[in-house]
């Protein structure tokens, strides 16, 4: 009986296992040969793996074109990300871009239309959907669209990763980032205080 029980067992396994890896190969074979080098620091389905990676799912292809081109020109500056990006060459970017942009985030996020909330109570919503214009400072929504969902060559905002957006900030402010369009981003992420970068970084990493 227990040889029974354990032949038995054996084959649960056996069969589980085969069933996990299906499902595994499954998930990873529409990756495009160039996009296989990502999945260790942005997780098959561009949700992110913190810290390694920020969610690349609810980029646009723009967006993720144009910032791979940065890292290989040098114009963006990341010791781990310029040389994966040298990496991809010929149409390994569009095959990158492609199929990232592709993937929705498994966080959804009801669409906040500007305009249907007039006053604030948190001062960070506020900066958010109506910035603050005696400082200069625009709607972070002016750009990054309703609920910061980003589209363009402007990137999602709502659902990323606290430390990566408060990250990016920062390197805004320090100037350690370029690329942005006119030096938009620099001049706005200048004027926000330290508090107001863990603030918005926080508010919109929590948005459901």
């Amino acid at each position: 009986m227990n040889i029974k029980i354990r032949t038995l067992a054996k084959g649960i396994t056996l069969i589980y296992g085969c069933v996990l890896t299906s499902v595994v190969m499954a998930n990873t074979s529409a990756l495009p040969p160039a996009g296989q080098i990502c999945v260790t620091c942005h997780g098959v389905e561009g949700e992110g793996i913190e810290p390694l990676g920020p969610r690349l799912a609810g980029l646009s292809k723009e967006y993720i074109t144009t910032q791979l081109q940065h890292f290989q020109a040098g114009v963006r500056q990341n010791a781990t990300m310029m040389p994966m990006a040298m990496t991809l060459q010929g149409d390994g970017i569009d095959q990158v871009a492609s199929y990232f942009s592709a993937k929705s985030p498994k966080t959804e996020v009801k669409p906040v239309i500007r305009g249907e909330q007039v006053t604030f109570s948190d001062d960070t919503a506020r900066l958010a959907y109506q910035g603050d214009w005696s400082r200069g400072l625009p709607a972070c929504v002016t750009c990054h669209g309703p609920s910061g969902l980003g589209g363009g060559l402007f990137p999602r905002l709502a659902g990323q990763q606290a430390s990566y957006i408060k990250t990016q900030l920062l390197a805004w402010q320090a100037g350690t980032r370029k690329g942005d369009v006119d030096g938009m981003m620099a001049n706005v992420a200048n004027k926000l205080t330290a508090a107001e970068v863990d603030a918005l970084a926080n508010y919109f990493a929590n948005l459901k």
